[in-house]
């Protein structure tokens, strides 16, 4: 059975996120393959050190900026390279990733003026996921 690499805060149970809450997926199709175990939860926000809860950040170019203005690009870059490393540890069909996040989002990012507007964009995790081939795809996008 292959398993598939999905955002913690997505998984539930753990608070990862920013503001310290979790997005639990209730998705049925996902409820059913936490059941039989085949996702592998990840953090590249946790991974890279950052607290929990912490300020939030956004993408600006290829740079990850908090809302206090401190460029976090290094922490991002250290827990997309955990997250690869265990999506290739577990040989995962593909990944599901929180849209939106400077780290997880596939589609859309915030766009770095802290005032709720998105713009289309990768987050550095699913970019770095999608340069070592695997497939990554939103909570939208279960089916």
């Amino acid at each position: 059975m292959k398993k598939i690499l999905v955002s913690q805060c997505l998984y539930g149970g753990c608070a990862v996120r920013y503001d310290g809450k979790e997005k639990a997926c209730v998705h049925p199709t996902f409820l059913r393959w936490k059941e039989e175990g085949r996702l592998v939860p990840v953090c590249p926000e946790v991974f890279g050190g950052l607290s929990v809860p912490r300020p939030p950040a956004e993408r600006v170019g290829d740079k990850v900026i908090n809302a206090e203005g401190n460029d976090v690009t290094d922490a991002y870059i250290r827990g997309a390279r955990e997250a690869v490393r265990l999506a290739k540890e577990h040989d995962v069909a593909f990944a599901i990733m929180k849209e939106g996040s400077p780290s997880c989002g596939s589609k859309r990012v915030y766009d770095g003026t802290f005032t709720g507007n998105k713009v289309s964009g990768r987050g550095l995790a699913v970019e770095m996921l999608e340069e070592a081939g695997i497939k990554v795809i939103s909570e939208e996008e279960i089916k």
